[in-house]
């Protein structure tokens, strides 16, 4: 998520616990008398995007979609992507503007492949099935992240024989057509369960790796958009078992979050990098308890990181949340989300604006279901009352300070629908070249209501010299010069 502060006519601040006690009802998302599992959600503005498996139609599982535009309060039917007579499974969804790209691994070609789908309106009309993988071996459990035209997929691989290898496809035109296939790992142990994030050029990629005897958290990254690859990194170092990790970014800050065994039985642990993934801390228990704590999800905005995952502390499994405000320094304590006598499990959460959305599957009907729960308060990053009033024209200010080391603030503003020359120009980007007129930020790239935005751009692993930063919406154009002295 980006570090995006709107200026409204109003001044909001929220203490922890005011903001930790606005978490509303559970909302049943399905009712059908079969499996709902295994959600996966991506929000853009107030447009929340939820994927999952379901055995509704019994022969087989499909994967269906669901989604709500009022950033939660309402829901939209389900419609379901998939259709054939093979298993459908592990859907990732991810979101940029009003693309929506799912993935997912299939069963329809005799052994499961990686599979995807788009839809370019905001989910009302999706476009075919695409196949990205042709092997005749297995490849499955898929995770997606876009940046704009840029779609990053990766999954693990049983094509190479001894041992699974997690591989990697990107598009670069936002999901019309697909490069190779990269493999990114080689070894003879077991590599798997990978996730993906992505902020501007840089891609990263962790995953579970049994290299080293047991399960370990590895780390690989792209500088280049996916390009070339530098090499693993191992990031956890213990005899005991760390897997099914989560990792999420914002900006240069980074969070890996997974299960380990290091203490008896599984808890959930955090790493971060505050260098978009050089150099990494230490490990950061974040659960205490004597029973299971599992299958975590982060998702990261600005400072604010947000944790969810399912606790057996309660004698049956719940859904568990928890939140640092400062980048992972220090957490908050625990909250349960779910009370029921059933059970509650695979929680997936994305933030946007000031709404945290949380998913998760729920036995508590008799059969699981996909539930959902939001804090519209729960993402307090900052929100200054600046400029009063909707603009009535683009603008695009100067930065401050000028010259600046290592961080300036960048406004500018974006008129009513009512003002503009198309509906096109809802969708904005803001990027930073150097004066060779290279790409070096992408600090917008999506959809945005009519507003005064203020946006912090941070040059500190920038050398000293002239910035260019540039405006565009539909026809709408502008550009001016920074100076960045260290």
């Amino acid at each position: 998520m980006k570090n995006f502060y709107l200026l409204l006519g109003l001044f909001i601040s929220l203490s922890p616990t005011e903001s930790q006690a606005q978490w509303q009802t559970d909302i049943r998302l399905t009712n059908n008398p079969a499996f709902s599992g295994y959600p996966s959600v991506s929000v853009s503005d107030s447009v929340v995007h939820v994927v999952w498996e379901d055995t509704r139609d019994w022969i087989n599982q499909e994967i269906y979609y669901k989604r709500s535009t009022d950033g939660g309060v309402s829901w939209g039917a389900d419609t379901r992507l998939t259709n054939d007579s093979a298993l459908s499974r592990s859907p990732s969804v991810s979101v940029s503007g009003s693309v929506v790209h799912v993935v997912w691994d299939d069963e329809r070609d005799v052994n499961f492949e990686i599979y995807y789908k788009r839809s370019t309106d905001g989910g009302i009309s999706w476009g075919v099935d695409t196949r990205l993988t042709n092997n005749s071996s297995i490849s499955i459990f898929p995770s997606v992240s876009v940046s704009g035209s840029l779609v990053h997929v990766v999954w693990f691989d049983y094509r190479d024989g001894a041992g699974t290898e997690v591989y990697y496809k990107r598009s670069t035109d936002g999901g019309i057509s697909w490069g190779v296939d990269t493999r990114l790992t080689n070894d003879p142990a077991f590599s798997g369960y990978p996730s993906v994030s992505v902020s501007a050029s840089l891609v990263h990629v962790i995953w579970s790796d049994e290299r080293d005897g047991n399960l370990e958290i590895y780390y690989k990254r792209s500088t280049d958009g996916g390009t070339s690859w530098e090499a693993d990194t191992r990031l956890t170092s213990n005899p005991d078992n760390s897997a099914f990790p989560s990792v999420s970014v914002s900006g240069s800050v980074m969070h890996v979050l997974w299960q380990d065994n290091r203490d008896g039985n599984y808890e959930i642990y955090n790493k971060r990098s505050t260098d978009g993934g050089m150099n990494w801390e230490a490990d950061t228990r974040l659960t205490n308890n004597s029973a299971l704590s599992l299958s975590p999800s982060v998702s990261v905005s600005d400072s604010a990181v947000h944790v969810v995952w399912y606790d057996e502390r309660d004698g049956n499994q719940e859904i568990y949340y928890k939140r640092s405000t400062n980048e992972g320094a220090s957490w908050e304590a625990d909250i349960r989300l779910t009370v029921n006598m059933f059970g509650s499990q695979y929680p997936s959460v994305s933030v946007s604006d000031s709404d945290v959305h949380v998913l998760w599957s729920d036995n508590r009907d008799g059969n699981y279901e996909i539930y959902y729960k939001r804090d519209p308060t729960g993402n307090v990053t900052g929100i200054e009352n600046i400029i009063l009033g909707i603009p009535k024209e683009f603008s695009l200010s100067q930065n401050y300070p000028n010259p600046f080391n290592p961080s300036t603030k960048i406004k500018f503003s974006i008129p009513s629908v009512t003002l503009r020359q198309a509906q096109s120009d809802n969708w904005v980007t803001l990027k930073v070249y150097d004066i060779l007129g290279r790409e070096i930020a992408t600090l917008v790239d999506e959809e945005k209501p009519a507003g005064n935005y203020e946006i912090i751009f941070d040059g500190k692993d920038l050398p000293s010299g002239m910035y260019v930063y540039k405006l565009t919406s539909g026809n709408y154009t502008e550009s001016k010069k920074m100076l960045l002295l260290k």
